[in-house]
């Protein structure tokens, strides 16, 4: 006689718009159920009955914190409540976690997460997504060719896309709560220099401002502060060096991101569309995913297209790598898998942004090697 196993039970913290997102890529696992969460918000938690009906809120994360039967936890609250939340979880039911982006969102946190690291007895994913792209990971395959690109000596990346969406509370239009643009948004493409160029950061510039998005709004009188455009430069201890160029008032481009990794043998770039909800109908078909290879010798431009199930596509705004990201944390809840971002590397990613940050106030390029943003006064 055999005994089925039952389906791994999640419990979420926080059920917004990216936590549904979160649920409908969950869905399309085997075994995985989402039974619990906290949500403050009426209008989240219908919207999450309506996905889910057998969910069970609970008033208060510590309430949640207490159902013995979860096997994982997500966090998809607002960004400023992460850091508190993974130490309420390593206090009360440390599970396998897989939290948000970004981890934390000022030094202060960040300060105290690694210091509390020693005591995480627990896998703590990171959820910087944007490595599960297929067009992304497909670059990676490429970079780490080196018949592609012979040595690797220069990254950019630009992402020109629409404005920040309406969150609830709209905490996301306050550095406070997010961490600042650099942070909440930037903190994706940070993490891909650290993985690609697998060096420390040294130094970055950047240079922006509030230049078209959010002049006009206010909330409970206060004006917003988040930036909307960014230019980045980033040096790296082996000698590379990458770029970032944002602009968040750009929704009418053909690809949102475009990434070109150039080396001493040649370049191939990388050109992904943004959300198809956001392709108007009347132009048709949305582009597809792409790399574009450009030899130095000899010259001639080949394309390959990246194309995502459709069902995987469909499921977020996230060009399918949330499904690929909980596929591989699914692994690490049943022991079978090991956490692949962790939270050194969340920490590093927001660092970045967080000196990004400082050098557009200031004006002056942020060292990462000592001072205040130096990431071995954290560990």
């Amino acid at each position: 006689m055999t005994t089925e196993k039952r389906p791994l039970q999640y419990g979420m913290i926080g059920c917004g718009m990216m936590g549904q997102e979160h649920v409908r890529n969950m869905k399309l696992l085997d075994s995985v159920e989402l039974t619990h969460a906290y949500e403050p918000d009426e209008g989240m938690r219908i919207q999450m009955k309506q996905r889910v009906p057998g969910i069970q809120f609970h008033e208060s994360i510590e309430e949640l914190l207490r159902e013995t039967e979860v096997d994982a936890w997500v966090i998809a609250s607002p960004n400023f409540r992460h850091a508190e939340q993974l130490e309420l979880i390593s206090n009360l039911q440390p599970k396998p976690t897989l939290v948000e982006k970004p981890l934390c969102t000022s030094p202060a946190q960040l300060q105290k997460l690694l210091e509390l690291k020693k005591n995480f007895h627990f896998p703590i994913w990171v959820a910087m997504e944007y490595r599960y792209m297929p067009p992304l990971a497909a670059l990676l395959e490429e970079i780490r060719n080196p018949s592609c690109l012979g040595q690797l000596k220069t990254l950019s990346i630009r992402e020109h896309r629409f404005p920040f969406l309406v969150k609830v509370g709209n905490w996301n239009r306050f550095n406070a709560n997010s961490g600042g643009t650099l942070v909440e948004k930037c903190c994706h493409f940070f993490d891909l220099m650290n993985l690609i160029t697998q060096s420390q950061a040294t130094k970055v510039f950047a240079s922006g401002g509030m230049e078209v998005n959010h002049l006009d709004e206010s909330y409970s009188g206060m004006k917003p502060d988040i930036i909307d455009q960014a230019f980045v430069i980033v040096e790296f201890a082996n000698g590379m060096r990458a770029t970032l160029d944002l602009c968040m008032f750009a929704e009418g481009s053909l690809f949102q991101e475009e990434i070109a990794a150039v080396g001493s043998a040649g370049k191939v770039e990388c050109k992904i569309p943004g959300p198809e909800r956001f392709w108007p109908e009347d132009l048709g078909e949305p582009p597809t995913p792409e790399l574009i290879f450009s030899p130095r010798f000899p010259k001639g431009v080949s394309r390959k297209e990246v194309t995502v199930d459709p069902l995987i596509l469909a499921a977020g705004d996230h060009h399918g790598s949330t499904f690929y990201q909980h596929q591989r944390f699914q692994q690490v809840v049943l022991g079978n898998g090991e956490i692949e971002v962790s939270l050194e590397d969340g920490a590093r990613a927001v660092l970045l942004g967080l000196a990004a940050q400082e050098s557009i106030k200031t004006g002056q390029a942020i060292s990462l090697v000592d001072g205040p943003y130096s990431f071995d006064q954290f560990l």
